[in-house]
């Protein structure tokens, strides 16, 4: 996936599926990725099952979008949204865009904008259908988010690896299963040289392609380096020192 700290990305939030509580993580996070050039919000901001949205917006300068409900049953943001993103693109203002929505509907748009070269980032709960998870680049969860937050300083991070070794599990953390370790498995085989080396760095990025919603933070680990080293049943690990200085390039195998 695209990485680059001066990516220009527009975000657009559907004020309707996401929890406000949320924004500021949500924001730490694009800021990994780009610089949010554009920040706007749909909603009908007449009802009072967002009112909790008010704060927030004025302390992260995110730009509300009034959108009424025309028709009972009918989600009038989901237009707005799209037809602002179609504007966005064509004004060719930025290099990407983060959607933050867990409704299918932006299913088609996600892959609109890809289409056009866009870099597509989205964002939303864990019960975001599987179609527009994987109609983007990159999809993450909220729930791993604020996890992030809450499990910041060594400590936590400590309770956290203690947690996992006695079994237990945090609700936001998914197991280890047979799944990932083939998803695992087969992109080191993709990647690997003749004596079955594969550079971590390009398995993370070939992991992301091949499902988009992957993250070593849903299965309770910060980066992809210490979920490899606690498969080491399953994988060995060489670390290679490059020809500068405390630059460290990690390999992964799959054990015989």
């Amino acid at each position: 996936m695209r990485e680059n700290k001066d990516l220009k990305l527009a975000v657009l939030i559907d004020a309707d599926n996401i929890p406000y509580s949320n924004i500021k993580g949500m924001l730490d996070e694009i800021a990994k990725i780009g610089i949010p050039t554009i920040k706007r919000i749909y909603g009908d901001w007449t009802k009072p099952t967002v009112s909790g949205w008010k704060q927030p917006l004025l302390e992260h300068a995110i730009t509300p979008i009034q959108q009424y409900s025309y028709t009972t049953g009918k989600n009038a943001t989901d237009s707005a949204m799209i037809i602002d993103a179609m504007d966005i693109l064509h004004s060719e203002k930025v290099d990407g865009f983060c959607l933050v929505s867990s409704d299918s509907d932006f299913t088609r748009l996600a892959v609109r904008l890809r289409e056009s070269g866009m870099l597509v980032i989205g964002i939303g709960e864990k019960k975001t259908p599987n179609p527009f998870i994987v109609a983007c680049d990159k999809f993450i969860y909220i729930e791993i988010i604020g996890n992030s937050e809450i499990e910041n300083s060594d400590t936590q991070q400590d309770s956290l690896s203690s947690n996992h070794s006695k079994g237990e599990k945090d609700s936001n953390i998914e197991p280890i299963n047979k799944k990932l370790i083939q998803l695992l498995k087969t992109t080191v085989m993709d990647l690997a040289d003749d004596d079955g080396w594969a550079f971590l760095g390009d398995m993370g990025n070939l992991i992301i392609k091949k499902r988009p919603d992957f993250d070593p933070r849903n299965y309770g680990y910060p980066k992809l380096t210490p979920l490899i080293k606690s498969l080491n049943k399953v994988f060995d690990i060489d670390v290679r020192v490059a020809d500068k200085k405390h630059i460290k390039h990690i390999y992964v195998k799959i054990k015989e």
